[in-house]
């Protein structure tokens, strides 16, 4: 058996191929799993839990559903673009919400799984971006909009991060070295599974004198990524996307 880890599928209707690879993977690799943990950026963004009855999710919270009814565990730790993943989706769904950052057992192992948005400690403009959405203030004001308010914010948004990355530096948008060793002795682990960066990889370095090593997961643009763990060890795997019929 094996535990999976995946991130930054960004599932919209622009991408259906993406969605269907999802779909597939769910029926033929998560439902046989012991736990499957999405870490963020399921979605390309989320306008509150309204959404989890909308026609455009329909496929994949029902399949999300049959899982964790049969008795698969899907664990979610929210990103920067479906923070708002709420309560409302852990009762439509039966997964399970965990904080960012959270500690798990793996097999027997101390392990750090994180969204990995919080590491990129070089970008100063999105860190005072992400604190301000992040906000209980701002969160409020936001639901509160009608659904067709919410979603010209979010494609407004969008379009200014577009802008934003395009003139910024690559190393800028990739996490700091010193953020993660801090986070991990923090946290007191040598294992670090993230995303985000869509930099997939694994990297082992020395921390205080031990090995370590932190896992970057893969996104699902042009194929499918997934991090694969039992009791043996970790491989990150590529799935590939179908061409259309």
């Amino acid at each position: 058996m094996t535990t999976l880890f995946i991130s930054d599928l960004h599932l919209c209707a622009e991408r259906p191929a993406i969605t269907d690879l999802f779909l597939e993977f769910i029926h033929e690799h998560a439902a046989q799993a012991d736990a499957l943990y999405i870490l963020g950026d399921w979605f390309e963004y989320w306008i509150g839990d309204e959404a989890v009855t909308d026609d455009e999710y329909r496929s994949i919270v029902t399949t999300i559903q049959k899982i964790t009814d049969s008795g698969t565990p899907v664990f979610i730790i929210p990103g920067n673009r479906d923070f708002l993943i709420g309560n409302r989706f852990e009762e439509y769904t039966g997964c399970r919400l965990l904080p960012d950052p959270s500690v798990i057992d793996l097999y027997g192992k101390r392990v750090l799984v994180m969204h990995g948005d919080s590491l990129c400690t070089d970008d100063h403009e999105y860190q005072t971006f992400r604190q301000h959405v992040r906000s209980e203030d701002w969160k409020r004001d936001y639901l509160a909009k009608t659904v067709e308010e919410r979603h010209n914010i979010v494609r407004e948004l969008r379009e200014r991060s577009n802008v934003a990355k395009a003139r910024k530096k690559p190393e800028i948008m990739d996490v700091n070295g010193h953020a993660v060793n801090e986070i991990m002795r923090t946290h007191q682990v040598y294992d670090l599974i993230h995303g985000h960066t869509h930099r997939p990889g694994e990297h082992v370095f020395d921390l205080d004198g031990k090995r370590a090593r932190r896992m970057v997961l893969g996104d699902w643009y042009e194929n499918g990524s997934v991090l694969r763990c039992d009791a043996d060890g970790w491989v990150l795997e590529t799935l590939p996307l179908h061409a259309p019929a």
